[in-house]
């Protein structure tokens, strides 16, 4: 059984999102080419099948354990990371400067959610070293990205989000952790901070913490990274810093993975460098917390493929009623909407992945600066819906399994398991949702989400999916004009609204010109899916003022 769309299936919808002119001469993704696409699709899937596939029911089963401080990952995560390293996966998408191959995002995201599908709790922790790479690149003084770039693209080192804290966990205003300056320019950090991914492991000697904390007197918080272990006197990283893990979660999924709480400072102060400007921590941090939003999506969609691929493997085989109970309706209704739902989340992603490759690409400062409004706009949206369908897809191949998916030795309720984080991690969705009416909506008045409107309406057609690309245009106009607390009531139903009119359109343009499959996947959405679009619209124009005046 496949845990993942074969390469020509993603190098499909790696076409629809880019373009054809993306590959021709001066276009986008002319100097990668399609070859290199598919090539490296290719190793990414045969890596995983044979490496992290067979690992990932033993992380679930075995876990990370803790002991006197430290962390050992589970049996043979050791030796898949280091052939994660041999193989040169971490240095994919990173800039060359540093030692890195410098491929496109896009490319970079379709391998991500192969390896998610395969081991989505060894996953994370390439994927956040991958995010702090673009916050030390984008931000760090020369000095400390010559120091400690290198060895984070090798994956010689990974890298941590250090944000939530026992008494702040989505209100980080309320972060007490504190940075007082040392006299070498350095800063000394003393807190704790919980729920920290890879905190501590035994995959590689360092680990690179991104730690936000306020300095004395500030208002606002910085940025520090704190590395476990600095340079000492020979410039040889031996010298232990001043911070530890206490202690590792123990968690309904993504068991393999450690999530970890972390002390600093128990003596003299953890030793912290300064990375952007004081009290724009979060500035700095939000460009790691972006590329994490968008790999949490992919990771939705990884186990939600892999979840679909199991389903209907069990269907084709189980015999109930005559036949296999792939060819009862109900059933065949679940795996469609299984289908439709993560190829849909795909098309957002991918178009998201293009964005941001366009914005860092294009040679045009004014097509740059839209294509980066563009990928702030379909960020939370990928992210959100990205992680949504993890989680429905998840449970409706527990409902095809029928009882046999509740039972642990199939590998349907692992999956389950694992997909209930995705919504809540990096950002729950509702703060997804309050991102983007509160902020990416209203940024410029809405021009953003208008041009994207108007792009969808060249693929609606004249049925349901039409009708629900004007529902999001009624939505949005509404949205734009109302009060903030009565569009923050409808922001979670308008985030779906966006999603199931962009990646209903999405598979409307995959599916002029295509094989029938995708013609016939784009009908069942249409007809089955988007027809909810307008329930949606209904309740963020007319819901909210219930929700607001309701007693909890």
């Amino acid at each position: 059984m496949n845990f993942a769309a074969p390469p020509e299936e993603l190098l499909s919808a790696v076409r629809v999102a880019a373009g054809e002119a993306a590959f021709s001469e001066g276009g986008l993704y002319a100097e990668t080419g399609l070859d290199v696409f598919a090539a490296t699709l290719t190793e990414a899937e045969k890596f995983a099948g044979d490496c992290l596939l067979p690992l990932d029911r033993v992380g679930d089963k075995f876990g990370a354990s803790f002991s006197d401080g430290a962390v050992a990952t589970a049996p043979g995560w050791r030796d898949a990371y280091a052939q994660w390293v041999e193989g040169g996966w971490s240095r994919l998408a990173a800039d060359p400067e540093f030692g890195g191959l410098g491929l496109p995002t896009l490319l970079h995201v379709a391998c991500t959610e192969v390896w998610n599908g395969a081991n989505a709790a060894f996953a994370i922790c390439p994927l956040l070293a991958h995010g702090a790479m673009r916050a030390l690149e984008a931000h760090a003084p020369q000095a400390i990205k010559q120091a400690y770039l290198p060895p984070l693209v090798s994956g010689a080192w990974t890298a941590t989000m250090n944000l939530t804290e026992p008494q702040a966990g989505s209100d980080l205003s309320r972060c007490r952790t504190r940075a007082e300056p040392a006299a070498d320019g350095s800063y000394r950090l003393f807190g704790q901070k919980i729920f920290i991914t890879y905190g501590e492991h035994d995959l590689t000697p360092n680990i690179l913490h991104l730690v936000l904390a306020k300095r004395p007197g500030a208002q606002k918080l910085s940025l520090f990274l704190a590395p476990k272990f600095l340079p000492d006197g020979t410039g040889a990283f031996t010298r232990r810093n001043d911070l530890r893990c206490a202690g590792v979660e123990h968690k309904l999924g993504i068991r393999g993975s450690p999530t970890c709480t972390m002390i600093y400072g128990d003596q003299e102060g953890a030793t912290g460098f300064l990375i952007g400007e004081t009290e724009k921590g979060l500035n700095a941090m939000f460009t790691m917390m972006n590329e994490a939003r968008l790999a949490i999506g992919v990771q939705g969609i990884g186990l939600a493929e892999r979840a679909t691929r199991q389903a209907l493997a069990y269907a084709r085989d189980r015999i109930q009623g005559g036949g296999p109970i792939a060819s009862h309706p109900d059933v065949k209704r679940m795996a469609l909407t299984m289908r439709a739902l993560t190829d849909a989340a795909r098309a957002i992603c991918y178009e998201t992945a293009v964005a941001i490759d366009a914005a860092r690409l294009s040679r045009d400062p004014a097509q740059a600066k839209l294509a980066q409004e563009r990928a702030g706009l379909l960020t939370p949206l990928a992210k959100a819906f990205g992680s949504d369908v993890a989680n429905e897809a998840a449970s409706l191949g527990v409902q095809i399994f029928g009882g046999m998916g509740y039972i642990e030795e199939t590998g349907a309720a692992q999956l389950l398991r694992d997909a209930r984080i995705a919504a809540i991690y990096e950002g729950t969705n509702g703060i997804q949702a309050i991102d983007l009416v509160e902020r990416k909506l209203r940024r410029d008045g809405g021009a953003a989400m208008r041009r994207e409107i108007d792009d969808m309406r060249r693929d609606a057609g004249d049925g349901p999916l039409h009708e629900a690309v004007e529902a999001l245009a009624a939505s949005t106009a509404f949205l734009l004009d109302a009060k903030d607390e009565l569009a923050l009531a409808g922001a979670t139903p308008f985030l779906r609204l966006f999603a199931l009119a962009r990646g209903g359109t999405l598979l409307a343009r995959a599916a002029r010109g295509g094989e029938a499959r995708t013609a016939a996947l784009s009908r069942f959405f249409d007809q089955n899916i988007a027809v909810e679009a307008q329930a949606l619209r209904r309740i963020v124009m007319s819901g909210g003022g219930s929700t607001l005046a309701a007693l909890l």
